[in-house]
């Protein structure tokens, strides 16, 4: 079946993961890791892109990300490919690709997912046995929004402001809703809508956005459910 378009409109949130050509690690170093983060900075505030939260795990990352404009992201996450693969090839003394194919992403409805998605992203590195709680991983946008560190890059979205009248408030608040997790459909569900490229939302949410574009945005039509879902994708 032929891929559908990379769907990118402006305003509204995106779930965005790279990968690493067969599975391989696109970090080998911490080094790698701030020198991405870095790039990351950079090619948002020249896109004008908001970066809300992220992860950077040893063969994919992901990122949430609203663009101003609808050409934005896309700008962002080539220069950003292209950018990296030759730090990475120059410091490494390697040739080729590092990437797994094109980038993948969605858009998410924010008030039904959005802080499900950060949550989602921080304890990735909890799924995969990388850390035994997401504020012990460093290389993810939890320590910002936990109140362990300030980090320049990240915006936070107008629903993290939402939890709380003051910086504790809100820190206590996002803790809490990293520490009670995610059920197994919330789960699946970010995990399915990114790799497939459905937008996830309500069914209102949904036929609105499709107005905006004639690419489809959800299943045409029932398909065999999934077998199973990556352990952390």
């Amino acid at each position: 079946m032929a891929r559908l378009p990379r769907l990118s409109v402006p305003a509204y949130p995106h779930h965005v993961i790279q990968r690493g050509n067969n599975g391989q690690p696109i970090f080998q170093t911490d080094a790698d890791r701030r020198r991405m983060l870095e790039l990351i900075e950079e090619y948002a505030r020249q896109f004008e892109v908001a970066v809300h939260a992220y992860v950077l795990m040893d063969n994919h990352l992901h990122l949430l990300l609203t663009p101003r404009t609808g050409d934005g992201l896309p700008r962002l996450m080539q220069a950003l490919g292209r950018r990296y693969v030759r730090y990475f090839n120059d410091s490494h003394g390697r040739t080729g690709t590092l990437w797994d194919g094109r980038y993948k992403s969605t858009l998410i409805e924010a008030e039904r997912h959005l802080l499900a998605c950060m949550v989602y992203l921080d304890l990735n590195p909890v799924r995969a046995g990388l850390a035994a709680q997401a504020r012990d991983y460093v290389w993810s946008s939890h320590g910002h929004y936990a109140g362990l560190r300030v980090e320049r890059l990240l915006t936070p979205h107008p629903l993290y402001w939402q939890l709380g009248n003051t910086p504790f408030a809100r820190e206590a608040a996002y803790a809490q809703l990293v520490q009670s997790g995610l059920s197994s459909q919330q789960q699946q569900a970010l995990t399915e809508s990114v790799l497939h490229g459905w937008a996830l939302g309500g069914a209102d949410f949904v036929a609105a956005l499709q107005k905006k574009t004639d690419r489809r945005l959800s299943k045409s039509s029932p398909g065999r459910p999934v077998s199973k879902s990556p352990r952390s994708a």
